[in-house]
């Protein structure tokens, strides 16, 4: 992705996707370029499998989301991703995680090595793929066709619900207060046990802790002992060297060593220094030479006495290292570790001979901090509920602009009936979704009564409605038009167009009514060339906008009359988005 041009916010060059099969490698994807601007929806249509989806995918791998090694070209070793955002809100993410802004354009790259690893950096500086989704997210929203299948998990709407009324911090208070009743609750669990298997279990305690005590460990002893024990293996090799260098320094009875030819050397300079003062600063130097020699001398002399092992401290040595490996089997790896598992060993002897006092204290103590999360979780269930009138009032606008007029959108709140004493980890709630299309009928969950097409446009609304105050600039739409067709298209592609006055909008979709409301419309089309596969991506012009629309609206045969339906489209298509204009 590079930025030539100022107005545009997304650019993509040359970009490659393949897959490999059983036949062999498919290219889904070679040399593709597109371009977004500010303010201006893209329609990418083509047939299914001519590589629509797999654009996305190339862009949500450079803003950290799940891809694959199956990117990289044939043999290539990489494949790098560039993406370059321009006209962005100051993000306080990158202040707080280390990457302060380097100017008015932020770089995203991301290369996938053949071998798995993936190296991300923001403006040239590295970061993990974690911190890379979690930046990505902040930049652009894509919204998959199977999003809509996340509304038919119950777990999901509590967690849009809690997008939406911006509860983060709520849920997080209550749950430090809920792990905390949960510590207490477990702590109370280990020690409620029968008699006999209390005295088992004091039994256990107290022979492991009479036979760690027993032997005396000292932090850092087997480390110690290992050294000691490599230096008393090699001593042999070690006191050859020390006396063949101690004989060199300081001779025998029948030769001088180095120190005393040195000392010879220096008393030489020393009877003549008189007369040169240059004599005299080299008998310094040689002095200084001479006391580092029998200061060298001193050491080996030393060094040779401490290497002076008896067979006797080596089976002692040896034997205290047995006794450390017999218990590292049984209590850790390591001294620290063994001496670890003692005091843990210890606490929890006292807590059980303590055990009806522990208990009392501790159920004292849940009651506290049960309190707390009761008063944190009915907080945070109220902030929930008054977020979700909120949040049906403005869902149900969405679908009446979708043309879902007589649709019932309602969060409906259930407690937790299966968690003790009604909390669990996500609060008091549990939330579901429901859901009534026509009118007179109740009100029931999204996933027993939502079509294919009603799920579709309940997830889009959903999702635009979340949109409005998320502050990401830029949303990608990947066919979540599926199963909606007619009317109910053409009210899709206005809520598109209108979208669009707010943010940057790239659209997948196979339906003329979105293809024909976009300011830029490209055909994504697969070919082969010299044995190989092809995906050509081109922007369209007004006559090829008809000509692709014409397609799309009757397929492969293209009538005049066909021509004149696309072209009242697009004549349609570009008054809605004049008239959105005008309104800003």
């Amino acid at each position: 992705m590079s930025h030539e041009h100022d107005n545009l916010i997304l650019d993509i060059e040359n970009l490659v996707v393949r897959y490999e099969t059983e036949d062999g490698i498919v290219h889904a994807l070679n040399g593709i370029d597109l371009q977004l601007g500010y303010h201006q929806t893209i329609g990418l249509v083509g047939e299914t499998g001519a590589g629509k989806s797999i654009v996305i995918d190339a862009i949500g791998a450079v803003l950290g989301e799940r891809t694959s090694r199956e990117l990289i070209r044939t043999g290539a070793r990489s494949a790098l991703v560039t993406a370059v955002f321009t006209g962005l809100p100051k993000l306080r993410w990158l202040e707080d995680n280390g990457f302060p802004p380097q100017g008015e354009e932020l770089l995203l790259q991301r290369e996938i090595q053949g071998d798995g690893r993936n190296v991300c950096r923001v403006d040239g500086r590295p970061l993990t793929v974690a911190q890379l989704r979690e930046l990505g997210r902040q930049l652009l929203n894509i919204h998959g066709q199977h999003d809509g299948q996340q509304l038919l998990d119950p777990d999901s709407n509590m967690d849009y619900l809690d997008c939406f009324g911006r509860t983060g911090d709520l849920l997080e208070d209550y749950q430090s207060s809920y792990q905390a009743m949960s510590e207490k609750r477990r702590q109370i669990a280990s020690l409620e046990m029968d008699e006999a298997e209390r005295s088992r279990r004091v039994d256990t305690l107290t022979y492991q802790i009479q036979e760690l005590e027993r032997a005396g460990l000292k932090p850092g002893e087997d480390e110690e002992l290992d050294a000691r024990k490599t230096l008393m293996r090699s001593a042999g090799k070690l006191m050859d060297a020390l006396q063949a260098a101690e004989y060199a320094l300081g001779g025998d009875e029948d030769s001088q060593g180095a120190c005393a030819l040195i000392a010879d050397a220096e008393g030489e300079l020393r009877g003549v220094a008189r007369l040169s003062p240059q004599i005299g600063a080299l008998a310094d130097q040689v002095s200084t030479l001479r006391a580092a020699a029998e200061d060298a001398l001193e050491s080996l002399r030393d060094q040779g006495r401490e290497l002076d092992f008896s067979p006797e401290e080596l089976d002692r040595l040896e034997s205290r290292l047995d006794i450390l490996y017999r218990l590292k089997k049984k209590y850790g790896s390591t001294v620290a570790d063994m001496l670890d598992y003692l005091e843990r060993s210890r606490q929890e002897l006292d807590q059980i001979q303590d055990a009806d006092d522990t208990i009392a204290r501790l159920q004292k103590e849940l009651s506290q901090v049960r309190a707390q999360a009761r008063e944190k979780g009915e907080r945070l269930s109220h902030a929930r509920k008054e977020a979700a009138l909120s949040l049906q009032q403005r869902v149900q606008e969405e679908l009446r602009q979708l043309d879902m007029p007589k649709v019932q959108f309602q969060a409906q709140f259930l407690g937790q009936q299966e968690e003790e004493d009604g909390m669990g980890p996500t609060g008091l709630d549990q939330v579901q979704f429901l859901m009534s299309a026509n009118a007179g009928e109740a009100l029931k969950p999204i996933q027993k009564v939502a079509s294919g097409g009603e799920l579709a446009r309940i997830m889009l609304a959903l999702k635009n409605v979340l949109a409005e105050d998320d502050g990401v600039g830029s949303l990608v739409f990947d066919e979540v038009d599926t199963g909606v067709s007619g009317r109910a298209a053409q009210k899709v592609a206005e809520k598109m167009a209108q979208v669009a006055r707010r943010k940057q909008v790239l659209c997948v979709t196979h339906l003329p009514q979105i293809a024909a409301m976009a300011d830029t419309h490209f055909s994504v089309q697969k070919g082969e060339q010299d044995g190989r596969t092809y995906t050509h991506v081109e922007r369209l012009d007004r006559a090829g906008r008809g000509e692709e629309l014409a397609r799309l609206i009757g397929g492969s045969s293209v009538t005049d009359l066909l021509r004149q339906s696309a072209e009242q489209l697009l004549a349609e298509g570009e008054k809605y988005r004049n008239v959105l204009r005008e309104a800003l």
